[in-house]
């Protein structure tokens, strides 16, 4: 049994902290992720891939509660260890319907992170930016520092080279950037913050700092491409290679009405053929979603085109999987694989644990089976919708009481309950299921 003694208290925190609420954390997910290691070695080729001009795709299937938005999360840690930014966006009907490219942009660019900024980090990457240009600018030694005018003048000429091709298709995002600079020269904060807002795509800009910057209206859905090609070139520059950006539940899409979701389908076409066709250098752009929207007439197969794309042979064994092909099978949860990532989230807590010994002793490899056995039979025997409650349940209600208490022992003093209330609707339907399974012997 090892308590990892060189995770930092900070990084065990964070983890135990999200586990104990039942959410996936933020970070921290190399340290119990369980069962992805055959990917790792084809997407950290990807990444690599990325990072040199290039760029990828991946979609990732799995049933719910087989760790797709885990998954996500896992490859984010490892995209922004290589230097990307990234970004999470969830699919939905009504706040990020798909075929309204211009609002999954808006919520790319609320949700854009990297390893050193959290969400919105959209305005320190535009300031990096822009501070790379002025240290190329002085590096060249044509400017003299302290010639302001000079060095202004050299450096929007430098900034309309690098986004000249971007201003061919995309004149707005290169006008924003040029008003954004000004204000911040004049001291003028509030219409810097404006064009900073109308850059990510927000709407109700006010209209004396789009005037300040020459442009006009809000980003509609044809301009969304162009300015996600600008912001790939400015993370580029400011020392971001390239950018991971995750569209989740996709699947959304078959719930919607048929017109609505042809257009969702077609723009997620649209932007897998720009992809290829290199338009965007340094997207690596994944999809989440169930079997049913890859396989099912409401979904992808609905668009022979997509469907194309998306093909991927899945008559083989899952062990014969490669991680190289397009879609991404995720097998999901066994009991075994259940217990192996209890015993991972056991040995991180005991790290920090005021009294480790009692929580390696009283919550021994054996006691976590039981506990993934119960968990897992109290949601209808479905152990892929099981992991989020056995870790809660692992965190909260036994691991906690073994370090606060010494008289506590899991086997004596603590009963399995699962109540409707702390369970989301595919776990409830799970346990549902349970109930109606159960033969009641009538009098």
């Amino acid at each position: 049994m090892t308590s990892s003694p060189d995770v930092s208290a900070v990084r065990r925190r964070e983890v135990v902290d999200a586990l104990r609420r039942g959410t996936v954390p933020h970070s921290g997910l190399d340290l119990f992720a369980v069962g992805l290691d055959r990917f790792t070695s084809a997407l950290d080729e990807d990444v690599a891939t990325v990072a040199r001009g290039g760029a990828a795709f991946h979609a990732i299937r799995g049933e719910y509660g087989s760790g797709k938005t885990f998954f996500a999360r896992w490859l984010a840690e490892r995209a922004k260890r290589a230097g990307l930014a990234t970004a999470e966006v969830q699919i939905s009907e009504t706040e990020t319907p798909l075929h309204r490219l211009e609002t999954v942009y808006r919520r790319l660019t609320e949700r854009l992170s990297t390893a050193t900024h959290q969400p919105s980090a959209l305005r320190a990457i535009v300031d990096s930016w822009f501070y790379t240009l002025e240290e190329e600018v002085l590096d060249n030694g044509d400017v003299d520092e302290e010639d302001e005018a000079a060095l202004g003048e050299a450096v929007d000429a430098l900034m309309e080279r690098r986004l000249a091709e971007v201003a061919r298709t995309t004149p707005a995002f290169a006008a924003a950037l040029r008003g954004y600079r000004r204000a911040v020269a004049a001291d003028d904060a509030a219409t810097a913050e404006a064009l900073i807002a109308w850059l990510g795509g927000q709407k109700s800009v006010a209209a004396s700092a789009r005037r300040a910057a020459g442009v006009r209206g809000d980003l509609d859905h044809f301009a969304a491409l162009g300015f996600l090609q600008g912001l790939l070139t400015v993370l580029r520059d400011c020392g971001h290679p390239g950018l991971l950006l995750v569209l989740d539940e996709i699947e959304t899409l078959q719930r919607v009405r048929g017109d609505v979701r042809e257009k969702g389908l077609n723009a997620l076409r649209q932007l897998l053929d720009e992809i290829d066709a290199g338009r965007f250098p340094g997207l690596f752009l994944v999809i989440t979603g169930t079997p049913a929207f890859y396989d099912g007439q409401q979904g992808a197969q609905r668009l022979p085109p997509l469907a194309q794309r998306l093909a991927t042979d899945f008559t083989t064994d899952p062990r014969f999987d490669s991680p190289r092909a397009v879609q991404l099978r995720l097998a999901g949860f066994d009991l075994e694989r259940l217990g192996e990532l209890g015993r991972r989230v056991r040995d991180l807590y005991a790290g920090a644990a005021r009294h480790p010994e009692r929580v390696e002793q009283q919550v021994d490899d054996a006691y976590l089976m039981e506990l993934a056995t119960a968990v897992t039979g109290g949601l209808g025997g479905k152990v892929g919708v099981a992991p989020r409650v056995f870790l809660r349940k692992l965190v909260a209600d036994v691991l906690d009481r073994v370090d606060e208490f010494q008289d506590f022992d899991p086997r004596k003093h603590y009963a399995l309950t699962i109540t409707d209330g702390e369970l989301t609707e595919v776990e409830r339907n799970a346990a549902a299921a349970r109930a109606e399974d159960i033969d009641l012997e009538m009098p």
